[in-house]
């Protein structure tokens, strides 16, 4: 079965032929398999009139949490009444997820999955984390499987009260890591202070790297913890959160493959110093934006919400917010340059595209908080 799109007002490819206006493209199957002016559109099986409405790619956010169970709305609220923010919450995430059972698990995950989807988000990640310990994590990472398309082992989250570290660190990058392995793509650490150092970050990537996984780095959420320069020397595909930075980060990171992800909603929640999006940019860094959605510190799906902040208080160009959030996914995730290439809108690509409830993608930072997605297609299949 084939579908038209046509009277696309702006269609933003995120590809060589740019945003061309009052164009149209045909979906068979998975697949574009046409892009071209509405004028000149072939028959399909089925039509679809934008109406002179934007279409984009669907997002591609690389940085979640996406499954797990509990509560921390007292710990916003203690942070919103002046309470700084550190790593120890995530305890009592790890407490209320060990509780949970797979399918309660499985629901709140798809239905946080789903949730992004609405707003647009086609391509999603989960990390593990919030199990510390194997039978925990490997439950996380199976059940991240199922609900999203790409899962980080994050066992190196927090290191579980009572447990002496040597210890921990001898479990994570042993029998907790060949657990996880058969169902994740990357391997993660939380590099900063009250989490895990340097060199203990660095053991931990290098045992992913042993196994196949490819690297991640929570980086420089608090202070200048060395995630950065720890990434960027092991050829991290991704360092996330990237707040504090000084001029030798930014050269770094110019000077390297490594992607920096900044996640707006956490930088809200959290009242840290925001990420240093403008500088990066400027530099040359290519950039991702993703939600971060988990409980304690971003708790949103909404990759509109986060662009928008990214444009209005990162102060980024809408052009860079909106090719962070697809092409700088893609890239975070090891998904762009192959036939299977997410973020973008190509002839031979995957049919994963929105249908904006406006007539230009300029409206997402224009109207924040309102809901525009008119229309979300993933692989061809109409998910809203």
């Amino acid at each position: 079965m084939t579908l038209l799109v046509t009277n696309i007002g702006e269609l933003r490819t995120h590809d060589d032929i740019g945003t061309p206006r009052d164009a149209a493209l045909v979906v068979d199957g998975e697949r574009i398999a046409w892009i071209g002016s509405s004028a000149d559109a072939p028959a399909a099986d089925r039509r679809f009139d934008a109406a002179g409405r934007a279409v984009l790619p669907g997002w591609v956010d690389s940085h979640t949490h996406l499954v797990f169970a509990g509560d921390r709305s007292a710990e916003f609220a203690a942070r919103m009444a002046g309470e700084a923010y550190s790593a120890g919450g995530i305890q009592v995430t790890v407490d209320a997820t060990r509780a949970a059972s797979d399918d309660a698990l499985r629901e709140h995950g798809r239905r946080l999955r789903d949730e992004g989807a609405c707003g647009g988000t086609t391509t999603i990640e989960a990390k593990t984390g919030y199990g510390l310990d194997v039978a925990s994590e490997e439950r996380l990472a199976r059940v991240s499987a199922e609900v999203a398309d790409v899962v980080t082992f994050l066992g190196a989250h927090l290191a579980p009260a009572g447990v002496d570290r040597r210890d921990y660190l001898d479990l994570v990058t042993g029998p907790m890591l060949a657990a996880v392995t058969p169902y994740a793509s990357f391997v993660d650490v939380f590099c900063e202070r009250g989490a895990f150092t340097v060199d203990e970050s660095r053991e931990v990537l290098e045992a992913g790297r042993a196994a196949g996984l490819g690297l991640k780095v929570h980086g420089n959420q608090l202070g200048h913890s060395g995630g950065v320069a720890l990434a960027v020397e092991l050829g991290a595909t991704s360092v996330d959160h990237v707040n504090h930075l000084d001029t030798s980060d930014i050269d770094a990171l110019a000077g390297s493959g490594v992607v920096a992800t900044i996640l707006p909603g956490a930088d809200l929640s959290t009242r840290e110093r925001l990420a240093p999006a403008r500088e990066l940019a400027d530099a040359g860094v290519r950039l991702a934006i993703a939600s971060n959605a988990n409980p304690g510190t971003s708790f949103t799906t909404s990759m509109p919400f986060c662009i928008a902040i990214a444009v209005l208080q990162h102060r980024l160009s809408l052009d860079e917010a909106l090719d962070a959030a697809t092409t700088g996914g893609a890239a975070a995730l090891g998904l762009d340059g192959t036939p299977d290439a997410v973020g973008r809108i190509a002839v031979g690509g995957l049919a994963s595209f929105q249908v904006l409830e406006a007539p230009s993608a300029t409206h997402i930072p224009y109207r924040p908080g309102v809901d525009l997605t008119a229309a979300v297609y993933r692989r061809g299949a109409r998910l809203r």
